[in-house]
């Protein structure tokens, strides 16, 4: 007869398998013999007290509150207009890149900073220039137009 084809690791390999096995076996039963099935309605309620925070006490029907369901807004304020800005602003050229065709003026008035494209400009113009502007509302926000250097 030949010898066993079974090698020391082998068997160690298979030791550690069955080894694992058990273990998950130990946990399984661990978990079931730990599980808290059959609890009660009352142990499995949570309650909201009058800050919003979750409590195992019921709330005091003492500090209940009563809502008018007309008070109640489900969809978001309306925006109120702003009020009409002059037409012709002031400002300076904060950053422009003549290369990229585009720069940023910041308002006199608002302080805000309004992007200006190229196209817009009515003449050339540099960094720290004074100009005069309209503002007009783009797709990514207010965009200067109608851009002058002041005299």
């Amino acid at each position: 007869m030949g010898k066993s084809q079974e090698t020391f690791n082998k068997k160690e390999n298979e030791k550690k398998r069955i080894k694992k096995r058990q273990d998950k076996e130990e946990k399984k039963e661990e978990r079931q013999a730990n599980s808290k099935k059959g609890k009660s309605l009352e142990e499995m309620m949570a309650y909201l007290d009058e800050n919003g925070n979750i409590s195992s006490t019921p709330p005091d029907p003492r500090k209940k509150k009563v809502i008018n369901v007309e008070d109640i807004r489900i969809s978001t304020a309306k925006q109120e207009d702003a009020e009409p800005q002059e037409a012709i602003r002031k400002g300076t050229i904060t950053f422009f890149n003549e290369s990229k065709g585009y720069g940023f003026i910041k308002d006199q008035q608002t302080q805000e900073s309004v992007f200006v494209h190229i196209n817009s400009l009515e003449g050339p113009v540099k960094e720290n220039d004074k100009v005069i502007f309209e503002v007009e509302m783009g797709p990514k926000g207010p965009n200067a137009v109608r851009v002058k250097k002041a005299v």
